[in-house]
């Protein structure tokens, strides 16, 4: 129970500041206000933020259920996590969030969020391959190594043929 109040915390605190604090200064500096209306590109622009939302929330609750961590990086999981949207892509949370933001620049039409998208996921990449990736290895050695070939970083394999 304390992971899951841990893994809350953060992911609260991480949502706070990099998808909701963070666009809403690049709103305001950008002069973009909320729309007047919602039409068919801001419904689109919910839909999107949700899909990405709930992308992100699947990470926090697999971290705290099969990895008993938490997905922040000095509070990480005790167990390598494979399952849940990490059968897929190594990085879901990082897609997650870029994917609620691609919502969010959506529904404001936004190309200064669409920006900051970009820098987000080139610090990302940064992070996974500089910190995230060697610690990783490090912690978990041969299982993580035999995950990374059967798993991509940020794109899933596409299967090809039958089963």
């Amino acid at each position: 129970m304390f992971v899951a109040f841990r893994a809350l915390t953060y992911a609260t605190c991480f949502i706070a500041l990099l998808l909701i604090y963070l666009p809403g200064r690049v709103l305001t500096w950008s002069g973009i206000r909320e729309p007047a209306a919602i039409d068919g590109v801001q419904i689109i622009g919910i839909l999107t933020g949700t899909i990405g939302a709930v992308i992100a929330l699947w990470c926090v609750v697999t971290f705290v259920t099969i990895g008993k961590g938490t997905p922040a990086p000095f509070d990480p999981p005790r167990r390598l996590v494979i399952r849940g949207p990490y059968r897929f892509v190594r990085n879901p949370m990082y897609i997650g969030a870029a994917v609620a933001l691609g919502g969010a620049a959506v529904y404001y039409e936004s190309i200064p969020l669409l920006v900051y998208i970009c820098l987000f996921l080139v610090i990302a990449h940064l992070f996974v391959i500089v910190y995230e990736e060697p610690t990783l290895l490090r912690t978990f050695g041969p299982d993580y190594e035999e995950y990374c070939c059967h798993v991509r970083r940020w794109w899933p394999r596409l299967r090809t043929g039958t089963a």
